[in-house]
């Protein structure tokens, strides 16, 4: 189950950890992993390369984790990040039992 922290502030998305493996098919073949880890990298780098901002970014072996500095108002970085979150939720609704979402007010 690949399992999504959502962080959420003033109706924002402001950062996110992604962990786990779908389960959906075998390493290689697991379309689902392959749809999130796309769309995490797309936020991820369309973030840090196109509009050269700074997240706290962790990459783990398992595990991925971006979170905006406090207080972020940079509206593209914003935009981003909900962004991912609603092709994280269409993603969950076709494939529930493969991604867990939970959004945290921060």
């Amino acid at each position: 189950m690949i399992a999504v922290q959502l962080w959420t502030a003033d109706c924002h998305t402001v950062g996110f950890r992604i962990s786990g493996h779908a389960g959906y098919e075998d390493s290689g073949k697991d379309i689902v992993c392959a749809a999130v880890t796309s769309a995490i990298q797309l936020v991820a780098n369309g973030i840090t390369e196109i509009l050269h901002y700074q997240p706290l970014l962790e990459v783990e072996e398992n595990a991925v984790t971006l979170q905006t500095q406090k207080g972020c108002c940079d509206q593209a970085v914003l935009a981003m990040l909900d962004s991912l979150r609603l092709q994280l939720e269409v993603l969950a609704e076709q494939y529930p039992e493969f991604i867990q979402i939970h959004i945290l007010e921060v």
